[in-house]
Parts: structure tokens; sequence; C-alpha cells
């Protein structure tokens, strides 16, 4: 969508194909009907829309210049059965302050327990620059990374856990260098600290209809429920029943398996299709939306992070972020909780995670064992890209050997620090100024935070894009 939006706005015909008969991949929503006879809007968990994702909320401003349906989180607590919650919520936003605050603020982090902490692996954390960090530690898996760290046991499940398990990638698996830089992007290098928001009602409503609406009106044409077979050079874009589509540019913004499928059906360079047969789905996600009798205790925040529990990692309190659930609420007095697992084990049931997630949370929050649920949209993600140990060498960029095919989405090897749904707004931004480039037309402009870390040297030139600007 931010690829099509961008480059209709300069003129250029687009055609919009969608596998799925709505858009919005792990960000859509859609409507369902519970059991006393009201529809409510579900989706794939919830997402925060932290204030750094420049290049997202600049394509969100086009149908809201304010972005006045974003409501801002005013609490990021993380909780657990163990350790009193902490809330990382109203930090100072620019570094270094904000790491100092968190130092002064955060029970994890007593300097009396931060003795044994190895020096040389938390200086890496400071000293981020893409082409080093990842050289160091592309091979090294996360958990190894925080093995080595030697963090306190409470500021390593509080802080460091959470914070790697929220990318979808078990720490066991995931490269230690991509870790790395997402604390540099979320919480390191950037102005905003962790603060971020939420829209006021279901993405369909505040996000994909008006810009869909806005698309049409820039001429474009939307096909949903229009699934890629294959993609010729050409180009020529051929849909499921031989239906062709011509075009002069493509750009691939799917999901990774879906992308790696369509490659391998297309005659494309042979490097090319090497490269994308190496990009995986990670582990699968959960997510429960239960609809209870009588709501939740009082105080309890909208949005919290989960530590150390076997599948839990999320609970979202719904009726107190979006309009939709919040009537449902008022109308029967109940709540609308949803519990989300980031990175579950293979093979598990959508039955089996809404009720091990729900006895969870019963531990932690424990006003919640005597709700009643009276509904329940349970359903497992598989579509969430990893980031294995080593793969940083052969993840494909923007820009292919293929003359004309661009890639795009949360998966696409990047010059400068950025991740979900940033990342893919972002990558679309950059495959759109490498076409309107080939036409003389001027390019939309791209943000980054600071491509390097504070402690970072300088004499490595490599890694933003020449048109990207830091924020």
């Amino acid at each position: 969508m931010s690829a099509a939006l961008l480059l209709a706005e300069r003129g250029v015909a687009v055609t919009l194909v969608e596998r799925d008969d709505r858009l919005g991949g792990r960000l859509a929503a859609w409507p369902r009907r519970l059991a006393d006879g009201t529809t409510q809007m579900v989706g794939h968990g919830f997402h925060a829309f932290f204030r750094q994702y420049y290049n997202w909320r600049a394509v969100l401003r086009r149908v809201d210049p304010e972005l006045g349906f974003l409501r801002p989180a005013r609490h990021y607590p993380v909780v657990s059965r163990t350790w009193p919650d902490e809330d990382f919520g109203g930090l100072p936003g620019r570094p270094p302050w904000s790491l100092l605050a968190l130092l002064a603020r955060s029970p994890s982090l007593r300097l009396r327990e931060m003795r044994d902490v190895d020096g040389p692996a938390s200086l890496a954390l400071l000293r981020y620059s893409q082409a080093q960090t990842y050289r160091e530690y592309d091979t090294m898996s996360a958990a190894e990374f925080l093995d080595r760290l030697a963090m306190p046991e409470r500021a390593r499940a509080l802080l460091f856990d959470v914070f790697a398990h929220s990318f979808f990638n078990h720490a066991a698996e995931m490269s230690a260098a991509e870790m790395i830089m997402q604390f540099h992007f979320y919480f390191l290098r950037n102005a905003e600290g962790l603060g971020f928001d939420a829209p006021d009602d279901d993405y369909q409503t505040t996000i994909w209809a008006p810009l869909c609406a806005r698309l049409q009106a820039l001429g474009a044409d939307i096909r949903t429920g229009a699934a890629v077979d294959r993609i010729e050079p050409g180009w020529a874009v051929t849909l499921r029943g031989g239906h062709r589509i011509e075009a002069d540019h493509v750009v691939l913004a799917t999901d990774p398996a879906a992308a790696r499928g369509i490659v391998a059906a297309s005659p494309l360079p042979p490097r090319l299709t090497r490269d994308m047969a190496t990009i995986r789905t990670t582990a699968p996600y959960a997510v429960s939306r239960f609809w209870t009798d009588r709501d939740v205790a009082g105080g309890r925040a909208a949005f919290s992070s989960v530590a150390r529990e076997p599948l839990l990692d999320s609970v979202s309190l719904f009726h107190r972020v979006e309009q939709g659930p919040a009537r449902w609420s008022r109308q029967t007095g109940g709540a609308v909780v949803e519990l989300h697992a980031y990175a579950a084990e293979a093979g598990i049931d959508p039955a089996t995670a809404a009720r091990d997630m729900w006895s969870q949370l019963s531990a932690l929050w424990p006003e919640t064992a005597g709700l009643r649920i009276l509904d329940t949209d349970s359903r497992i993600g598989t579509d969430a890209p990893a980031f294995d140990v080593g793969s940083n060498a052969t993840r494909p960029g923007v820009a292919t050997d293929a003359d004309g095919l661009f890639l795009a989405g949360d998966w696409v090897r990047m010059p400068f620090p950025c991740a979900l749904m940033e990342r893919s707004a972002a990558s679309a931004a950059l495959a759109v100024n490498a076409i309107l480039r080939r036409h003389g037309v001027r390019p939309v402009q791209v943000y980054s935070v600071p491509p390097r870390g504070l402690l970072a040297g300088r004499t490595d030139k490599a890694g933003r894009a020449d048109n990207a600007r830091r924020r």
C-alpha cells in the first residue's frame, strides 16, 4: 500500500494486487459475529505505532495530517509472576538521557548487581554500525549474546528477553546482530524513546478504508482476492487462473513465504532465486481475543508485556483502546482482552493457545480467574519473517538483479535501522524512489534514526540510503 500510494501520487499508473479478500496483512482487521448477536472487529494482534516510525507515519498523514486517530499509550509495563511490574513509559526521548534515566529509575539495573555484566558485549549495543555489527554478530544467536552479556536475572527477564521475543523469533535462532540493531532503533538511538501510540478504532476503519479511498481517487486499480502465481521479466504478472497484468515495474511486497514461492515459480536471475530460497518464516504466533462478563481491575494498562511465561507475551485491553470494543464494554459491563504469543512452538492449535494463555494471565492478574468468558476468537499466524543466525549474508535488499523488480516488506535487508511496520514502509519508499529515479521524477523523502550508535567509530562508511534523512 505504501509503494502504491507514493507512486500514484507522482502520476504513475498503479495496479495493486492482493491475494486475500482484504488489505492489511498482519495489520488487517475484519468483522466477527459474537454469540450475543453483535459484530466486532478482530485481527492478527495488537500493534504499537512507535513514534520513530517516520516513514509509515508519513504515509498515514496522507489521510490524517494530524494523525488524530492515534492515541498515546501512557504506560508500558512489563509484568511477571516473579518480580513487581516495571513501567517503561514516561522516559525521556533523546539519548543518552533516555538510557541514563532508565539506569537511574529501573530496579532491574541496580549498580551493585551490574558488576558481572560483560563490558565489551554491553558496548556492542552502543557501538552499532551496520557493517561492523553484522560482521561480528550475525553468526551469533541472540540467546548466546544475552548469555555473554551476563545481565542480572531480573534485568534479562524484564528488559532483554521481553524485547528479543517481541520480534516473533526465538532468541536461540535469531541473529544477535539483528537484535542489536533493534535495540539501536527502538531505544538507544532514536529521539522518541519507547513512547508509542495506538489507533482509536480498528485498523480497517482508521487505516485501510481511508488509504484505499485515497489510492482509488488517484486512479489506482485495487484488486483483492487475486493471488499471483508468477512474474516474468518484461514485466508480466500472472494471476492464479491465468490472467496476466502487463507492467513496466513490479514491487513484490508480500509475506516471506509468498514472496519465496512467487520467485521460485518465476523465470528470474539465479542469484535472486537462490537468495530468496533462504528467506524463512519464523515461529508461529498465537492471538486470542476474549469477551468477558466483567472488566479487569481499573488500574491495568491498555498494553502490557509479559516476562517469563511459557506462552503468553502480551496483554491488550481493546475496550480501553478502540471505539468499537469500548461501546460493547459500556453496553455489557464486560472487557475485551487480547492475549498474544509472539513465538509459539510449531504445531500449536488455536484452542490450546487460548486456554494456556488465559491460564497464564490468571496467574498474573488474579481477578481474571473469576471472569466468565462469553466469546473467544483465536488464531495462529505463520507469516512473520525469520532473522536466523547468519541470514543477513543472503538476505536480499530492495533492488534486485532483475531489472525493474523491487522487493519491499519487513523481511527485506535495509541500509539503515528499521523494523516491523516501519521496515515495510521504508523499503517501499526506497523501491518507489528507484522507480522514480528512472523517470527523472522527484523522489519521496525517506527518514531514518541516526544510523550509528552513540559510541560507534567514524571509520565505517556503510549503511544509509543516499536519500535517507536523519531524524
